[in-house]
């Protein structure tokens, strides 16, 4: 038991650790895409429109004051979930046109309020905006956000 650990076996035991862990760590990036791709988004819906709707986001920068899933600024609310707090899951027609008319109706003027930007969207880019937002509620995010309010 008074043996020392040897060069050779140092390096063994370095090299096998390192590819033990590296096949884990690959395994397990191979599973996290797939489940994300097969079982987390529902891809088989994501139409052209909701396309446009990403497009329409990233174009007038939405993120810099909206959070999406957890991702953004937190100047402005969680929009992950903004269909299912507009009522979408029991009126899809009344949470559309709720939604684009909050969108049409900006700035508020409310003083005091932070006031989202009017960015003069089109009715086409109002409903393919909503579509996006329609598809993200419906990715399953395991419970996020934590509360139905964003």
């Amino acid at each position: 038991m008074s043996e020392r650990l040897t060069k050779s076996a140092a390096r063994n035991i370095f090299y096998g650790g390192t590819i033990f862990f590296l096949v884990i760590f690959f395994g397990l990036t191979l599973h996290s895409h797939n489940y994300m791709l097969n079982e987390s988004t529902n891809m088989d819906e994501l139409t052209p429109s909701v396309v446009a709707g990403k497009h329409i986001w990233e174009r007038h920068s939405c993120v810099n004051c909206h959070t999406i899933l957890g991702e953004g600024a937190y100047f402005a609310p969680e929009l992950g979930n903004v269909w299912v707090r507009y009522g979408g899951k029991e009126d899809p027609e009344g949470a559309r046109d709720m939604l684009k008319a909050w969108m049409a109706a900006q700035p508020s003027g409310i003083e005091g309020r932070r006031q989202m930007p009017q960015f003069n969207l089109t009715d086409q880019e109002l409903d393919e905006l909503v579509d996006f937002l329609k598809w993200t509620s419906e990715i399953d995010t395991q419970n996020w956000p934590p509360n139905e309010a964003g």
